[in-house]
């Protein structure tokens, strides 16, 4: 039976003066693809102003503005409704030769960029000193070393809420042997692909109710990490909570790494103190009456990249992953 679920995601900015300009992008409409269908979606932005959205080459929906009058305030709501199916079970493990078979099939450009180190998961003495103590080594086949790895990530580093923040690297996690969700994901996904399996980032949310088994927090953002597997398409796992990814797992973006898809991201004119404030609710609901309509955009842009962040007056304003 399907599962349904309402999520609300408020996002708050206060700045100490008045700031102006303020342009920023936004990653929050849950993904509709295979297992997950999108009922509905709607996006509240306070200061009111004029909301546009485009479609990037991973497929994320990303709305985006520029306020250009004075606000000491900012507010930016979504709420959503998410139809999940039961996803298929896989093995234990896959056959000895799919280790082959990966590699052939990680030569289509979009696993292949997966495979190639990124900002945030990049490989470091640390993360191999890491390795090194915990004895990870690939096994026999994909499936049993990613289920592995998982495990080994989970057992070895606490979950420790904002013991980092957004633009941590993955060495500040395994040198206090704690983290969040999105060091785990940056983690697993670097070993990962030195292991020659194309692993993207995927933020999003999971309905914790009910689990006494899960250690993420039911107010925040999540992440985890998605595999390609021969035979069985994008497979998603979560360190955090050492899991596999299930209908309790909703799917809002997926890229190189939390760099990429961000929940909020944006910078503003001014020399003012900024304060964040993030609340976050999913809730099992039942079967919507219809299927809303809502933004469906449109033009995928013609390349990945965005441009580097500009330093100086203008201050950032991202929502961390936590």
């Amino acid at each position: 039976m399907p599962r349904f679920y309402e999520i609300s995601h408020l996002t708050q900015y206060r700045y100490s003066e008045p700031v102006r300009e303020a342009v920023m992008e936004i990653f929050k409409q849950p993904r509709s693809q295979d297992h997950q269908q999108l009922r509905s979606f709607k996006i509240t932005i306070d200061p009111h102003c004029q909301l546009f959205a485009y479609a990037d080459a991973c497929g994320n929906a990303v709305y985006h503005f520029d306020l250009p009058d004075a606000h000491t305030e900012l507010a930016i709501r979504t709420e959503s409704v998410v139809e999940i199916q039961p996803l298929p079970d896989l093995p234990d493990s896959l056959p000895e030769d799919a280790w082959q078979a990966l590699s052939a099939q990680a030569k289509a450009p979009d696993e292949w960029e997966m495979l190639q180190p990124s900002r945030f998961a990049a490989p470091s003495d640390a993360l191999a000193g890491f390795v090194e103590a915990h004895g990870i080594t690939p096994a026999k086949d994909p499936l049993s070393s990613l289920r592995a790895l998982n495990q080994a990530i989970y057992e070895a580093l606490d979950y420790v809420p904002d013991s980092t923040h957004a633009h941590s690297p993955i060495d500040e996690a395994l040198a206090a042997r704690a983290g969040v969700c999105q060091d785990f994901a940056h983690i697993m996904a670097t070993v990962a692909r030195g292991w020659g399996i194309p692993c993207r980032y995927v933020s999003g949310y999971l309905y914790t109710e009910g689990s006494g088994h899960d250690r993420s927090r039911p107010d925040a953002s999540h992440a985890w990490v998605e595999a390609a597997l021969p035979g069985h398409g994008w497979v998603g796992f979560d360190p955090t909570n050492d899991t596999l990814a299930c209908d309790r797992h909703v799917r809002v973006a997926v890229g190189r790494d939390y760099a990429d898809v961000p929940p909020t991201r944006g910078v503003f004119k001014g020399n003012a103190e900024s304060e964040l404030s993030v609340a976050v609710s999913v809730a099992e609901t039942g079967k919507p009456r219809r299927h809303e309509e809502f933004l469906r955009i449109v033009r995928p842009m013609p390349h990945r990249h965005a441009p580097a962040e500009p330093d100086g007056p203008a201050q950032q304003a991202q929502a961390q992953q936590q």
